[in-house]
């Protein structure tokens, strides 16, 4: 009888030690915490916003939001949360504002109407997603994650793009949501001059968002959306739902997502020929991307601008134009909000 008591005693000390971690195994699992940093950095647009003609209120509206946008996404990862949660949940705050060409901010075509794009792309499986010319979805950024997760298919436009909306059950807005008088001014300043290269950045094609985030889990997400160019006609498709144009991640290089004139970075394929400087150059992220937007990009005569974060957490905001709506916060939880170069 001693026997068996004692046996039990110790079958049961066992089981303990096999449930609760050794200080040991505790601490490696701090070390391998340590390697996994996050970091999220995002995007509201690149132009040519004079400081001086931008008063310091308008400024504040702007960064508050930015602000807002990316604390959501920085909360989803401290809370574990995946890259695409992050991204995903980022972009729909600021499609949602009217102050970003994106969404509920998205500028008008020469017809009147709205037609939006959007993709996502996930660096650890390279599956992709992408909308373009869409014109009833709220949010496209969330129809572009649908599309990389439950179809064959990587980008979709028009009115197939909304077919497929109505198969995973979204709630489509009347064009009407989309109408703001500052757009609708914009429009008919643009259709006034008839020529992009004389319209002030409000006007502009600038506007588009986007957001870069890693994960505790070592992967990257990028996400881009926009409402395109003012007054573009003929079903005009920009960089912004093109992978490797003005989305790209790659776990192990980079993430990426552009801003600008997009006919520019689809020639050059801005977005992964960052991610390609890294891996066949073995340049830096910052060094791929100055190498990118201050070279190649201004060179060919495009403007505008990036944002990216590599594997390790590093972060890049690079833009060759007099502005871009930025924010970051990186692996050490510093907070960066800016819009000029200061």
């Amino acid at each position: 009888m001693k026997l068996k008591i004692t046996s039990l005693f110790y079958c049961v000390l066992f089981i303990i030690a096999c449930q609760k971690p050794t200080e040991k195994e505790a601490s490696t699992s701090a070390e391998v915490a340590k390697l996994q940093p996050i970091a999220i950095v995002i995007h509201g647009g690149a132009g040519v916003m004079s400081p001086d003609s931008f008063p310091e209120e308008k400024r504040d509206i702007y960064k508050a939001k930015l602000d807002e946008a990316i604390s959501k996404g920085y909360e989803i990862l401290e809370n574990n949360g995946t890259s695409a949660e992050a991204v995903i949940a980022t972009i729909n705050i600021l499609e949602d504002s009217p102050l970003f060409n994106a969404g509920k901010g998205a500028v008008f075509n020469y017809d009147g109407y709205n037609e939006l794009d959007a993709s996502i792309m996930d660096g650890k499986t390279q599956n992709a997603g992408a909308v373009a010319a869409v014109t009833k979805v709220k949010n496209p950024i969330n129809l572009a994650y649908e599309v990389m997760v439950n179809s064959d298919h990587v980008m979709l436009s028009g009115k197939g793009a909304e077919d497929f909306a109505e198969t995973r059950n979204f709630k489509f807005v009347d064009s009407t949501y989309f109408m703001t008088e500052s757009r609708l001014k914009a429009l008919q300043r643009a259709k006034a001059k008839e020529t992009a290269s004389l319209l002030d950045w409000e006007d502009s094609k600038f506007g588009t968002v986007g957001c870069v985030a890693l994960d505790r889990n070592g992967n990257i997400v990028a996400g881009t959306s926009t409402g395109g160019m003012t007054n573009k006609r003929w079903n005009r498709i920009g960089d912004s739902p093109i992978i490797g144009a003005g989305t790209y991640a790659n776990n192990a290089t980079c993430g990426v997502s552009a801003t600008g004139w997009g006919e520019y970075f689809i020639r050059i394929g801005v977005a992964h020929e960052i991610s390609a400087q890294m891996m066949h150059a073995k340049k830096s992220l910052q060094e791929a991307s100055e190498d990118v937007i201050m070279n190649k990009l201004e060179n060919l005569g495009g403007d505008g601008g990036i944002v990216a974060l590599d594997k390790d957490a590093n972060i890049s905001m690079v833009f060759n134009s007099q502005g871009m709506f930025r924010a970051s916060i990186d692996k050490n939880g510093e907070k960066v909000v800016k819009i000029f170069k200061d």
